[in-house]
């Protein structure tokens, strides 16, 4: 397979089909060598997550699959941490879009003046860029627009898409007696110009709680299978 790039969590290649294969690494982002998933750099090494992110991935995947939503997935090789997915787009230099069902994190640090820790929200849906350098700042529709990023009607399928996949993933977690807080979603476009959903579904990309519990990401995979 040729290597495309290296990723902190994940390697990617494309093999003789023409298909990306990601390969889960068990190295994780953290701050002080500290596990965070929203961090931006490496710090640390968990033997087993790359296996357990792909296991959690691929449930959540083909859950989506099977209602016919839109998503790059092909098929996983659990023993060999990798995944086969169509090759997308991304928008811009990447995206990151958030909905949120509880009000915590970043949305409190934002708008504490008027939200309460833990009040609900109805699926709220927030972009950001994927930016190292700048913290991966918030982006509002117009902004998007105005710099060419996405076009209107790009912008309300994702919402729409995003809406959807969230509600889908809090459903399969409720019925764990589980409560999905917030949950972060990736999309392109293949060549066709079908927008799908990108990257991984791993318990890094959301926040869960069990009751007043939060369950570490490599803990999910556990009320899951």
């Amino acid at each position: 397979m040729e290597l495309i790039y290296k990723g902190k969590t994940k390697d990617v290649y494309k093999n003789d089909e023409g298909n990306i294969v990601m390969k889960f690494k068990d190295d994780v982002t953290g701050v002080d060598g500290v596990f965070d998933p929203g961090a931006n750099q490496v710090a640390l090494t968990i033997e087993g997550v790359g296996k357990e992110d792909l296991r959690v991935s691929k449930f959540f995947f083909e859950k989506l699959n099977e209602k016919n939503i839109p998503t790059h997935y092909i098929s996983s090789n659990v023993e060999e941490n990798a995944m086969t997915v169509r090759e997308a787009k991304v928008f811009g230099k990447g995206l990151e879009v958030i909905c949120r069902y509880k009000a915590v994190g970043s949305f409190i640090r934002r708008y504490g003046l008027y939200a309460k820790e833990g009040m609900d929200l109805p699926g709220y849906v927030e972009i950001t860029l994927k930016d190292d350098e700048r913290n991966d700042p918030l982006i509002t529709k117009d902004a998007l627009i105005i710099l060419d990023i996405i076009n209107e009607k790009e912008y309300e399928e994702i919402i729409q898409l995003t809406k959807a996949i969230s509600e889908v993933i809090r459903e399969e977690l409720a019925e764990k007696d589980l409560t999905l807080f917030d949950i972060k979603l990736e999309f392109g476009k293949l060549d066709n110009g079908e927008i799908v959903l990108i990257d991984e579904l791993s318990g890094g990309n959301m926040r869960v709680y069990k009751n007043e519990t939060y369950i570490e990401p490599m803990k999910i995979g556990e009320f899951l299978f």
